[in-house]
């Protein structure tokens, strides 16, 4: 009886969770905290987080129907900062980019004064910096946009699941770039797959193999956070490692496709080909079964090095039949017979990066409370660090220890002269998991 009320429990918990989530809920005529704070009809924006990716989000958002302005902007790094601005102000011109001067913040704590200024805050720094970022804006009363993950470890899970009640509470939008739930072909397929199109979903396979991604070479005079911060991906306090900071997209697929999340999980991985310094301290590979409370098994897995068969999509098979989604536009669903039930090729549809901001802005231009993406965000996070913990360990990890987790991967300081947690060995490569030995909850 205790199994069945938690197996309940888990199911709610989701269906609490998705139940809002685009446009699940809408709730008109509601005055929201922090838009057009100012008075005026422009929607003022600050982008914290000066990467390729924050850079590309503030294309998107400026790129929408609305009157939107960036007035501030802040990152660790001057040079990304300018370069972002100078991109930005190149294509949309003074009048859309106005951040003079004193509006740009450079630093670890700039991102505080860059915020109050703002309607609307975009957070897309390296996710170990999101659980702040995200109380700092919700405190403020903004609205959010903030890409995924959204934590790297458990402590900092807690943080935004808190923090989301309270964005909730305050009836402040938040939505995260997790974009598949803003991209037609999933949105059509899960539909019906909730509808019972495949039956009950018994299994499924949830891929992001590929090649990887740059490397920063170490510069003379760098500190050792500078030289981390600047290579961000292969440090797991500021990247989470690639099945976190890259796969949570499929892992994201399959909880939605699932109504619920695993209750636990069981892999393997390691540092099989890319073994050398710059290569940090994450894994290559990482290969991992989630299983949740109903006995289904999803099965996923992630790889970072070239030569190898590329493969990101999502198949999962049901009682009736099986599905298959990715993410240039193709949702197919067959029956066991191999009949096609649904063959969904959206060869014209928008493309999900511009809807995600397309449709914030729509609901914060309208006044509507219509997004609260940051609690599902922070659970499928959280199934990603679980896969983590399952490959670092080699062991069963369960849901409930692994969110309890007291170990924090985030530095003691934050400061150019600080010391991250993990350091150099003295040939220059760093230490990283050891599966039967590595201690993860």
């Amino acid at each position: 009886m205790k199994n069945e009320i938690s197996k309940t429990k888990h199911r709610r918990d989701f269906l609490k969770t998705s139940a809002i989530l685009t446009g699940g809920a809408l709730l008109s005529g509601i005055p929201l905290a922090g838009a057009y704070a100012s008075g005026s009809d422009v929607i003022k924006v600050a982008l914290i987080g000066c990467g390729s990716r924050g850079t590309g989000a503030a294309f998107q958002a400026l790129s929408t129907k609305f009157n939107l302005k960036i007035v501030a902007m802040a990152d660790a790094f001057p040079d990304k900062l300018e370069k972002s601005y100078q991109t930005l102000l190149t294509k949309f011109g003074a009048e859309k980019i106005s951040v003079p001067a004193d509006k740009k913040f450079v630093g670890f704590d700039g991102y505080i004064a860059a915020m109050q200024d703002a309607d609307v805050v975009m957070l897309c720094t390296p996710p170990g910096f999101r659980p702040a970022h995200f109380a700092e804006a919700v405190k403020q009363n903004k609205q959010i946009f903030m890409e995924k993950p959204v934590a790297t470890d458990s402590p900092g899970i807690r943080s935004v699941l808190a923090t989301a009640e309270e964005a909730k509470r305050k009836k402040l939008n938040v939505v995260v770039g997790l974009q598949r739930h803003y991209q037609k072909n999933y949105r059509e397929i899960i539909d019906r797959v909730h509808q019972g199109g495949i039956g009950d979903v018994i299994s499924g396979q949830v891929y992001w193999n590929s090649g990887g991604v740059w490397v920063n070479p170490r510069q003379p005079n760098q500190t050792e956070m500078e030289y981390q911060m600047r290579n961000w991906y292969y440090f797991n306090w500021l990247c989470g490692d690639h099945i976190v900071e890259q796969h949570v997209h499929n892992i994201d697929v399959a909880n939605w496709v699932k109504n619920k999340y695993p209750v636990s999980a069981y892999g393997a991985g390691g540092r099989f080909l890319r073994t050398g310094k710059d290569y940090g301290e994450i894994y290559d590979s990482h290969s991992v079964e989630f299983v949740y409370d109903d006995g289904s098994v999803i099965s996923s897995q992630c790889r970072h090095y070239t030569g190898g068969a590329n493969r990101v999509d999502e198949s999962f098979q049901g009682t009736k039949g099986k599905v298959f989604l990715d993410s240039s536009n193709i949702g197919k669903i067959w029956d066991h017979k191999g009949k096609v039930l649904v063959n969904y090729e959206g060869k014209g549809d928008a493309n999900p990066y511009q809807t995600e901001h397309d449709e914030l802005f729509a609901a914060i231009t309208a006044g509507q409370f219509k997004f609260s993406d940051a609690e599902n965000a922070a659970k499928s996070t959280m199934t990603a660090i679980l896969g983590r913990y399952a490959s670092y360990s080699g062991n069963v990890v369960k849901w409930d220890e692994a969110l309890n987790s007291e170990i924090s991967l985030m530095p003691e300081r934050l400061a150019w002269d600080a010391l991250p947690k993990v350091l150099p060995n003295f040939d220059g490569t760093y230490p990283y998991a050891i599966p039967g030995v590595t201690k993860v909850v």
